[in-house]
């Protein structure tokens, strides 16, 4: 793994408890801004939807922001972004065609560190144009993410304090999808990296893959290790290492970690998190995010 993805070389796991923090759209309010500013016009331009944008943008937007598949790597989230782009009707009628991703989908089955440095190696050994436009449009994305998102976004209202109150008993970690300069820059600025131990990022593989690694690293004990994330596949990444999960739930992202400052860490701390506390948490963050694309509920 790149040095860039850790804060720092020379701390340790040394609490009791262990607690992963997702970026994006759990400790800072930048899906909205990253997706809507910066994907959506790269992935119109370089996957030449200009004839199709309207369709083009909530498909994305659906994929990304709005249903079950929230938070997905950049990468598979195109794939199916496309896929369900050239199902509807109304994208067929206007004679834009598909374009064949079998190049992306193959490297996506095989690769276990989704980004742009791996898809480096993969345009240099498959000289593949499909993949040289992917890489394009996902560098496209990271500069346009530099220009506009910059400095300027604060983590949500509770997110220090929750920090704080973590430092405790617990080693928290940033566990992201985001490219590590990025999460690292956008901590560093808001001056709340110095409340983490390390940050995981795209270049480090899976959520699945950065928790098991921090778990073996600090060999923490059953119920001492929570995950905070704002997607399903935070919670499915927490499942799979058999860790307990806080959801922040989409457009309600202020009262769920006031919950979590006033309630959930110090429930986590005393043993009384999971069971029914957890299952409450879980059962209301599955209701916010629909598995139906919205344009065919429409009618």
């Amino acid at each position: 793994m790149s040095k860039e993805i850790f804060v720092s070389d020379e701390k340790k796991f040394t609490k009791s408890f262990l607690i992963g923090i997702d970026s994006d759209g759990c400790a800072f309010d930048t899906m909205e801004l990253k997706h809507k500013e910066c994907f959506v016009p790269a992935t119109v331009k370089y996957w030449h939807l200009q004839g199709v944008s309207k369709y083009a943008r909530e498909t994305f937007e659906f994929v990304n922001l709005y249903s079950k598949t929230r938070g997905i790597n950049r990468f598979p989230a195109l794939v199916e972004t496309l896929r369900l782009l050239f199902l509807r009707p109304e994208v067929r009628s206007r004679g834009v065609l598909p374009p064949d991703l079998s190049p992306l989908t193959d490297w996506i089955s095989r690769e276990s560190q989704l980004g742009n440095p791996a898809l480096v190696v993969e345009e240099k050994r498959a000289n593949n144009p499909l993949i040289t436009q992917t890489l394009e449009w996902s560098m496209a994305i990271n500069t346009a993410v530099d220009d506009i998102v910059g400095d300027g976004v604060p983590p949500f209202p509770f997110v220090r304090e929750s920090l704080q109150k973590m430092q405790s008993a617990a080693d928290v970690i940033v566990v992201s999808a985001t490219p590590s300069a990025a999460l690292v820059r956008e901590w560093k600025n808001q001056d709340i990296d110095k409340y983490v131990v390390e940050i995981y990022g795209q270049e480090a593989g899976t959520k699945k893959a950065a928790l098991e690694l921090a778990i073996k690293s600090g060999k923490f004990e059953k119920d001492k290790v929570l995950m905070i994330g704002d997607a399903p596949g935070d919670l499915k990444a927490a499942q799979a290492v058999n860790a307990l999960f806080f959801p922040i739930n989409p457009g309600a992202e202020e009262t769920s970690w006031k919950q979590l400052h006033d309630e959930g860490i110090d429930k986590f701390f005393a043993g009384s998190f999971a069971g029914k506390y957890q299952e409450t948490l879980i059962d209301k963050f599955n209701s916010y995010l629909p598995t139906t694309p919205t344009w065919e509920t429409k009618n």
